[in-house]
């Protein structure tokens, strides 16, 4: 490989770290401010998978959350037998189950935003722009209403 292509190649791989970072930290700060809001210690926002079981538990229904987990599961299930296998079973499972997480995914964002007073514009802001809107949550006028009917 060519020096030029490497020095590329690591120039790009080093733009995308640095992205990814950012990302993760507007998420972990993001999230520490709105569970504070809802009456959660905020380092529930530093741990992975905890942090998501506190947002469904402070929007939504925990029993949701596991669900989502289960999808997960299976759907990483899914593609491990269907690498290098065509099935057409496997593939409509696939899409099944990404359809049925997104659509959790956008009824969460939904809860979400019902929880601090919002309605479905801010919902598709949360959906579409996750990580401003979820910094317009956290740092905005947005108080904690409870959780959502």
């Amino acid at each position: 490989m060519d020096s030029n292509v490497l020095a590329a190649l690591m120039g790009v791989l080093a733009i995308v770290g640095v992205i990814l970072l950012i990302w993760l930290v507007i998420n972990i700060v993001s999230l520490w401010r709105i569970f504070t809001k809802a009456g959660e210690a905020g380092w529930k926002s530093i741990i992975p998978i905890y942090n998501s079981y506190v947002q469904y538990s402070i929007t939504w229904n925990t029993k949701i959350f596991w669900v989502n987990i289960g999808l997960s599961i299976v759907s990483t299930i899914v593609s491990v037998i269907q690498n290098g296998n065509s099935s057409m079973i496997l593939t409509l499972i696939s899409t099944i189950i990404s359809i049925a997480s997104t659509v959790i995914f956008i009824i969460a964002s939904h809860k979400l935003s019902k929880a601090f007073g919002h309605g479905v514009g801010f919902t598709v802001g949360l959906v579409l722009l996750n990580p401003i809107f979820m910094l317009i949550l956290a740092f905005g006028s947005s108080e904690y209403e409870g959780i959502p009917d």
